[in-house]
């Protein structure tokens, strides 16, 4: 077993095939230490199950593994935002909400197949099923059926055409709050940060989910520009919120972000760090 390096680049954003990436766990870990990546967070949709396999790896590897996971809220006027749980210290619990959410994932997606069969495109639920694997099925697997059957040059035309929101086959998913997504990730010992919050994250709007239990931003992240990136950080330090940031990789077969893309400064790390010691140390004296 390899100690993971003190040195090296921090990239706390990236997906597996427990979700929606393309890489295994292991896989995902590989990739990192080949970016030369000291430390990841693995935060796949709504689900842990890739951290276990992530963490051996990372083990063998040399290269630190954050438990993490991405959950989709919404806010007080409906609209969805994404949280990034990091640090997650009591994967169990969490785990066990997230099982409800992954059984909800499976019936939209099936949903999603026979809406798409009305309209004529004869995709099965076996396809799909079999683009997800073991992973929490979303869209982008049933996108990923689409252009193996045929039915659409790439995954872009797939959502264009059929899924992304308001197309003919597009079916809502069962919403967290923003409150309900902090709580489950406080309660697993995590940090709930903002991802890729761009022009949305205006300082009113921070404040208020700060409020709600939010406890920092994504402000490092390839949707961003870099005046997004310098105004989110200031944000940050004024409101005192963690600042984070990754690459949002999916794995090499999407080809939109490379991994490492995003990295984040190792002090950044540390006032994560740090800030879950503060909530520690005040659960043990609460």
């Amino acid at each position: 077993m390899t100690a993971p390096s003190t040195r090296g680049g921090v990239d706390l954003h990236m997906h597996s095939t427990a979700s929606d990436g393309s890489a295994s766990p292991s896989a995902v870990v590989a990739a990192a230490r080949a970016a030369s990546l000291a430390t990841i967070a693995l935060t796949d949709h709504d689900t842990l199950a890739g951290v276990a396999e992530a963490r051996a790896a990372g083990d063998a590897a040399g290269v630190r593994v954050i438990a993490g996971v991405e959950l989709s809220a919404v806010d007080g006027a409906g609209e969805e935002m994404h949280v990034l749980g990091l640090h997650i210290a009591r994967p169990d619990g969490l785990q066990r909400a997230l099982d409800v959410f992954r059984a909800a994932r499976r019936a939209r997606a099936l949903e999603i197949v026979a809406r798409l069969n009305a309209l004529g495109v004869p995709v099965t639920a076996d396809a799909v099923l079999a683009q997800a694997g073991e992973g929490a099925i979303g869209r982008p697997h049933v996108a990923r059926a689409l252009v193996a059957g045929g039915w659409a040059k790439d995954i872009r035309e797939a959502f264009e055409r059929w899924l992304g929101a308001g197309r003919a086959a597009f079916v809502e998913k069962r919403r967290l709050t923003i409150p309900e997504a902090c709580a489950l990730i406080h309660d697993a010992g995590g940090l709930a940060i903002y991802a890729h919050p761009g022009g949305d994250g205006t300082r009113d709007r921070l404040r208020a989910l700060a409020g709600q239990g939010l406890d920092g931003i994504e402000v490092r992240h390839p949707g961003h520009s870099p005046s997004d990136i310098a105004r989110l950080a200031a944000l940050a330090d004024e409101l005192d919120l963690v600042p984070s940031g990754g690459s949002d990789w999916h794995g090499a077969a999407e080809g939109s972000r490379t991994i490492g893309c995003m990295q984040v400064p190792p002090e950044w790390l540390e006032r994560q760090e740090a800030r879950v010691r503060e909530r520690v140390a005040q659960e043990v004296h609460a």
